[in-house]
C-alpha cells in the first residue's frame, strides 16, 4: 500500500535538536536500495515544501532554510531513513513527511520548536 512510517517528532526548545526516523514497512531490500528519499514539512497554514532529497546515485540537495542545519541520511541494513536536525528554530515547526521511492503514504510527525 506504499506507506510509510514517520517517527521522532516533539517538543523541543530553540537550539535543540531531533532525529526523525521514517520507514516502509514490507520493502524489500533492493527497492530500498535504489529509491530516490526525500523529507517534507507542511508548517501551520502553509503547503508542503521539501526540506531534503537523496536521489540514488546523486547529490544529496537541502533547502536553503535548512541547509547546513538539517542531515538526511539512511541505513540500508536496518531500511531506515533519517533527518537529524540541529538548532532548530521556531520556524521549522512543522509536520515532517518523508517518501521513499513511491512509498509516501504516512501521517507525519510533528516538530514543534518553542522560542
Amino acid at each position: 500500500q506504499m506507506q510509510v512510517a514517520e517517527s521522532g517528532g516533539g517538543l523541543v526548545q530553540a537550539g535543540g535538536s531531533l532525529r526523525l526516523t521514517c520507514a516502509a514497512p514490507g520493502i524489500i531490500s533492493s527497492v530500498f536500495w535504489s529509491s530516490d528519499m526525500s523529507w517534507y514539512r507542511q508548517p501551520p497554514g502553509k503547503q508542503r515544501e521539501l526540506v531534503a532529497s537523496m536521489p540514488t546515485g546523486g547529490r544529496t540537495e537541502y533547502a536553503d532554510s535548512v541547509n547546513g542545519r538539517f542531515t538526511i541520511s539512511k541505513d540500508n541494513a536496518k531500511k531506515r531513513m533519517y533527518l537529524q536536525m540541529n538548532n532548530l528554530k521556531s520556524e521549522d515547526t512543522a509536520v515532517y513527511y518523508c517518501s521513499i521511492g513511491s512509498y509516501n503514504r504516512g501521517q507525519g510527525t510533528q516538530v514543534t520548536v518553542s522560542s
